[in-house]
């Protein structure tokens, strides 16, 4: 199993219409509101890369009212 962080920009005053698809689309195993230059924050995840780069494009990016996203893949690291 792999994940990615994913930052989303959405249409102005989307926020909640966006979190509340991405509460419907398995894959997305956490979904958050934030301040600052992005508007939601998830965390996704799949089989592998591969899979993954799909779900991201054809899921994620397909969520209406989604403007732009920024993917961010871990490489090294630890969860407490």
């Amino acid at each position: 199993m792999v994940h990615a962080y994913v930052l989303i920009n959405v249409e102005i005053g989307t926020e909640n219409d966006v979190l509340n698809k991405l509460k419907e689309i398995p894959g997305v195993v956490e979904a958050w509101i934030v301040f600052g230059v992005y508007d939601i924050i998830t965390k996704v995840e799949a089989e592998n890369s591969e899979k993954l780069k799909d779900f991201i494009s054809r899921s994620i990016r397909k969520v209406e009212g989604v403007r732009n996203t920024l993917t961010l893949m871990p490489i090294e690291g630890f969860t407490r």
